[in-house]
């Protein structure tokens, strides 16, 4: 233990150290102090590390130095020394070390890509430049490409692939038409991190032929076209639903890594009919809160400013009405070198000594190396004033020799940093730079600050006096500053006069007086009050001030905190406002400024524009303010405040509200103190020790709150110790070895007076250690290192100031850093409680390996293989958490007759522990799912075939299946029901001795030992009597019917030849050769072999109906073989039977058909067919 107190006093002795070189650390920018003083070079302005150039321009590498003497400036490349006298294309830039390279005339900059590092060098050191790596920017063209149309089923997904080319820096992507305008995105369609677009599922409307990919690359302001892509969706009715799959990422689980600081954008595009949508949790822990933002339409999550906490797994879940798919992705966050403390410029004098400090972080481990005056330090001249130690640099006993730059190194695989502090040895006097006799001018009760800026080697020490052959100031009314400043933070009149500030050093000793004048402060007197008048009248409003009487103040009027309107009615006087003939538009607020050089102050008041009444009436108006404020019986704590009431304005006052400003730390801003009855005119204030208070009063009536009151004399309380310590006091460990010690700091008048600190203490609990402590200053947070893992600890912080303690504060217990679980949990044991339930039963963990605050346990579990299928599926993890400290736990939603394995974790504030050995255990068989299909097909008169599919999850060894069905009448009663037990084995079947022309419904499912599953139904009907389907088509070939169609067409040739006769009575005319010449082409005579009619002929090529024809099967009458249907000689589809199979038609000659449209045929419908499809 007195080893730890013995570190703990050399770290706080190393702090106060190090605080007291902070103060002369850096030269002042004096121009006078900066031509006599020597300094080593300061790198001030260079190129980035990674420096992507336009081509088309020329080529600037900045490297600026500055230095006493100038430094020169030299320039490597790819490693070696860069000769620029010998290339006229590189020049430098005059008292610069700036590199131009000209390539506008001819050059090409990519013959100067490279690595380059600038050193500024003068006799005091030499500073380096980051490796500045020049590339030039790249906007290649496409490869050209053959881009094939797209045909796509609608619902179906589609991905647009851009694949732009590579182009440095990568270029932005978008999807365009040939318009040039974008391409709508939203849920269902979006372009992808990778610019690909991706179609959930496409629709007609996504036809189109303009699907065009532009990739811009800023760098040379170009815009790069790929070939257009063709989409053509086609639609098929109905639309098949689906579940989600992911489109990207692929798989089940992927990686990321991400550099801490940059933005982390984790995507997941989903297919799937309906749209899927997105949902992303993070497994463990919650997202992010004000760093997480959701872009493209959730598909896209982007966290800012990523840090180590941000390492985890990421899931999107994917999911629509039919199911969900997810993705998980393990972002492990590394990090580039960053400072924890840079080093920083050290001035020290011949003899002292000094530190430079480099310490950075990062994932992995950054490596430090130490270089000065730009060479590896190891291989440097020796210097025996310093001593490497790691991070650290130690100085002791320098000599002017001793002055150089350093540059330290810290690097891991994912970047690295540089950083240039120079150690400068100067024996200087000390110097005061702040002129000699300055003025400072303040008003009272204000704070008062007095520079003293000084420069010296070794650090001057600073002494104010006040006066001539005034002592040295010190005490609670001064606050001295480490740059010499002198503040009075509450300047009273009697503060005025000549202020001394001595600089002395073991060189010698310097002195300067500077003035302060304190002011009183400007005051109005005699404010302008709230006015009610008529419309026409003239009103006019006072503003009387008070000043200091070598200040000259102004006053200006506001109207509407605007200026006053340009109208002659507005007369300005010096200490008033006055408005003629008054009109609604002057209503208002109106407000007095008065300014001085030094301060200002304003008071407002409101002017109401009444229309004109004939009789006055009483006004009720809010109270006027109180005055003469007075302050007795003052005390360390407390005060006695009384005041005088103002007119009420015939409202009385109901009470009255004290507030109070603090001249010290919030000039001008009023708080709530307290409020008393309206009959009060004293009450005793409480008050803060440390104070400088002002009090102020206002009065409340039923109508409003007065203006306050002019504030009271100001009192300033003395200073004392804290009264209380801070709150919330935590012990919380951020790593496995240190412990974290947070707090609520004091604020405002908690601090009691000045020098606010903490003194933080902590000890391990129940080792019997001393406590070892710490003071700290404006912090919240302490951090102890080196600490065991996840141990209590007894953890204490007490307030303090200049003037001592706050009371000894409550101990609380936290505890270091956790780690992860050391041990799995032993003897896991499974006992199955049914075919999708299991209860699984551990042993805890020793406490003690748990190493962290026990959270519970988590059981993986994941189906190897189902025993019915015998084949290996993809395995899927599954995980449940179990809080506390349970010893059992329930998996629910196994699935039946499978092969399971899973194993147990304990899991603390850091993590999971290690895994238990994999247990396996069996599922017993269930009940089966219903049949993945059921098929009816072949069907005649009296039989119908089944085929059908195994179920999709037997859950068990299958053992029959069983067929149930039953007769379907036109008004959809059910028949009597019918069994049938059919082996495992077989997949069809065929039903015979069926009643003809019946429809039947199909009940069928599976069975397992263990039950019956779920039956999927069906229904299907047995085809019509061929007999009836023969009788019915074949009714033209009836001999009744053919005689019938023979008379009528003898009864029309013989009218046609009486026609004939009488058109051409009393002349001979060949009738015979005009009818062969103009025959009716729809009458052709009978053949005299069969008794039919004659071949019809029309524009297309008709077959005469077959004798014996029969309707197929599927109850269609195909063209082919009935392409010259009864209704062809009838009107349209109105051709009919009777009851007896007659023809009722009206016969007529056959109309012209009209032309086909689209696929449909153009033919009317057989009535053969309509009685067919009947049932």
């Amino acid at each position: 233990m007195m080893t730890k107190k013995t570190i703990s006093a050399s770290r706080a002795s190393l702090i106060l150290f190090l605080c007291r070189m902070i103060t002369a650390l850096e030269v002042p920018l004096d121009p006078i102090l900066l031509k006599e003083l020597s300094q080593p070079p300061t790198i001030t302005q260079q190129s980035p590390k990674d420096y992507i150039v336009d081509p088309r321009e020329n080529i600037v590498i900045q490297c600026e130095a500055k230095g006493k003497p100038p430094p020169s400036f030299s320039w490597t490349r790819n490693g070696t020394h860069f000769d620029i006298d010998k290339d006229a294309r590189v020049t430098v830039k005059p008292n610069s070390g700036t590199l131009v390279i000209n390539i506008m005339n001819g050059g090409k900059a990519e013959a100067y890509e490279g690595v380059y590092q600038c050193t500024a060098r003068n006799e005091r050191g030499a500073a380096i430049s980051n490796n500045i790596v020049i590339r030039p920017s790249r906007s290649p063209l496409w490869t050209k490409e053959k881009v094939e149309p797209k045909h796509v089923r609608e619902g179906d997904p589609l991905v647009l692939h851009c694949s732009p080319p590579v182009g440095l820096p990568p270029p932005i992507i978008f999807w365009m038409d040939n318009s040039f305008q974008r391409l709508p995105q939203n849920e269902r369609v979006s372009q992808g991190l990778n610019g690909d677009l991706y179609f959930s599922n496409v629709k007609p409307e996504d036809t189109r032929e303009d699907y065009i990919c532009y990739a811009r690359f800023n760098h040379t302001q170009t815009i790069q076209q790929k070939q257009p892509i063709s989409v053509k969706v086609f639609s098929t009715k109905p639309l098949t639903e689906r579940r989600p799959t992911l489109l990207t990422p692929v798989g089940s689980t992927s990686n990321k890594v991400e550099l801490r600081g940059n933005v982390l954008l984790l995507e997941c595009i989903a297919e799937g009919l309906p749209t899927p949508v997105i949902r992303w949790i993070k497994e463990g822990g919650e997202l992010p809160i004000n760093r997480t933002f959701f872009e493209n339409f959730k598909k896209t999550l982007k966290i800012v400013e990523v840090s180590e906490a941000d390492s985890g797994k990421y899931k999107c879940v994917a999911r629509n009405p039919l199911g969900s798919t997810h993705h998980t992705i393990t972002v492990t966050v590394k990090a580039a070198p960053y400072w924890i403390t840079a080093p920083r410029n050290l001035v020290l004098s011949p003899g002292e000594d000094g530190t430079l400090i480099c310490r950075a972080n990062g994932n992995p481990k950054p490596n430090i190396s130490w270089l000065t005056n730009g060479v590896p330090i190891a291989i440097a001249p020796e210097d025996p004033s310093r001593k490497v130690d790691g991070d650290t640099i130690i100085f002791s006993d320098v000599q002017e020799r001793s002055s150089a730059v350093y540059q330290c190194n810290a690097s891991n695989e994912y970047g690295y940093l540089l950083a240039n502090a120079f150690v400068n040895v100067l024996a200087e006097p000390p110097r005061i730079l702040t002129p000699a006799n300055k003025l400072y001018q303040i008003i009272a009760n204000n704070p008062a600050l007095l520079d003293c800026a000084f420069f010296g080697s070794p650090v001057p020490e600073i002494e104010w006096f006040k006066g001539v052959k005034g002592s040295i100031l010190h005490g609670d009314l001064y606050v001295f500053h480490d740059n010499g400043t002198l503040e009075i933070p509450v300047a009273q009149k009697d503060s005025t006069g000549t202020y001394t500030c001595v600089a002395r050093n073991k060189l010698g000793k310097v002195q300067n007086e500077v003035h302060l004048e304190v002011k009183d402060p400007t005051m109005i007197i005699k404010q302008p009050e709230y006015k009610i008048i008529q419309k026409g009248g003239q009103v006019s409003f006072e503003c009387t001030i008070k000043h200091d009487r070598t200040l000259m103040p102004t006053i200006t009027w506001l109207k509407d905190n605007g200026e006053l309107p340009v109208d002659e009615r507005f007369i300005i006087h010096k200490d008033s406002l006055a408005i003629m003939n008054v009109t609604d538009k002057d209503d208002g607020t109106y407000t007095c400024v008065a300014n001085t050089t030094l301060d200002s102050v304003s008071a407002s008041a409101v002017l109401t524009v009444v229309a004109a009444t004939p009789t006055p009436a009483i006004i009720y108006d809010r109270p006027d303010p109180p005055f003469d404020l007075e302050l007795t019986d003052q005390l360390e704590r407390s005060i006695q405040l009384s005041w005088i009431p103002g007119y009420d304005n015939n409202s009385p006052i109901t009470n009255f509200v004290i507030e109070y400003e603090d001249g010290m730390r919030e000039p001008g801003v009023w708080h709530y103190q307290t409020e008393v009855h309206g009959t009060q005119t004293t009450v005793q204030l409480k008050l803060s020790p440390y104070v400088n208070y002002s009090f102020r009063v206002i009065a409340v009536n039923e109508i409003g709150r007065s203006q306050p009151s002019e504030a009271s004399e100001q009192y300033l309380t003395k200073a004392a110790k804290p009264d209380e310590n801070p709150s919330g006091v935590q012990g919380i460990g951020s790593e496995p070895d240190n412990l974290v010690i947070i707090w609520e700091p004091l604020k405002g008048f908690q601090s009691n007076g000045p020098g606010l600190q903490y003194k933080v203490s902590w000890r391990q609990k129940d080792v019997g250690d001393e406590w070892t402590s710490v003071i700290v200053a404006n912090v919240s947070k302490y951090i102890v290192s080196g600490t065991p893992t996840f141990v209590p600890y007894e953890i204490k912080v007490q307030a303090l100031n200049d003037l001592g303690y706050a009371p000894e504060p409550a101990e609380v217990i936290g505890h270091s850093g956790e780690d992860l679980p050391m041990v799995a949990p032993g003897n896991v044991q499974v006992h199955i409680v049914n075919s999708t339930l299991a209860k699984v039963h551990w042993d805890p963990v020793p406490l003690k390996t748990v190493r962290g605050h026990l959270q519970g346990y988590r059981i993986y579990y994941w189906k190897v293989q189902s025993l019915s299928k015998r084949r290996q599926r993809h395995v899927e993890k599954k995980i449940l958490t179990f809080s506390g400290n349970k010893t059992h736990g329930m998996l629910p939603g196994l699935e039946p007759y499978s092969s399971y394995k899973l194993n147990v974790r304990v899991v603390n504030g850091k993590g999971e522990g290690p895994a238990s050995p994999d247990k396996l255990f069996k599922t017993p068989e269930g009940v089966p799912s219903s049949p993945s299909f059921l098929k009816i097909s072949n069907p005649t008169l009296d039989s119908l075939t089944l085929e059908w599919g195994p179920p999709t999850h037997p859950n068990g060894v299958l053992i029959a299946y069983t067929l149930k069905f039953q007769p379907i009448n036109s008004t959809h009663e059910l028949g009597p029901l019918i069994e049938i037990r059919i082996p495992a084995n077989e997949t069809s079947l065929i039903l015979s001795n069926l009643n003809y022309s019946t429809r039947y419904k199909f009940y069928f499912y599976a069975q397992t030992s263990v039950g019956s599953g779920s039956q999927i139904t069906e229904e299907a009907v047995t085809i019509m009597d061929e007999a009836m389907a023969s009788r019915q088509v074949d009714i033209a070939t009836q001999g009744w019917f053919i005689g019938l169609m023979c008379a009528v067409a003898l009864l029309i040739l013989i009218l046609l030849i009486v026609c004939f006769i009488r058109r051409n009575k009393g002349g001979k005319y060949p009738v015979k050769e005009k009818e062969d010449a103009h025959a009716d082409p729809e009458i052709q005579p009978m053949k005299e072999d069969d008794g039919t009619f004659g071949e019809y002929s029309d524009a297309e090529d008709h077959k005469p109906l077959k004798k014996g024809s029969r309707t197929p099967s599927d109850r269609t009458v195909k063209k082919e073989d009935s392409d010259d249907s009864l209704v062809d000689y009838g009107e349209g589809v109105n051709g009919q039977f009777n009851e007896d199979g007659s023809f009722i038609g009206q016969y007529s000659g056959k109309k012209e058909k009209e032309p086909a449209e689209g696929n449909e045929s153009s033919e009317a419908p057989s009535p053969v067919n309509a009685m067919n499809s009947f049932v």
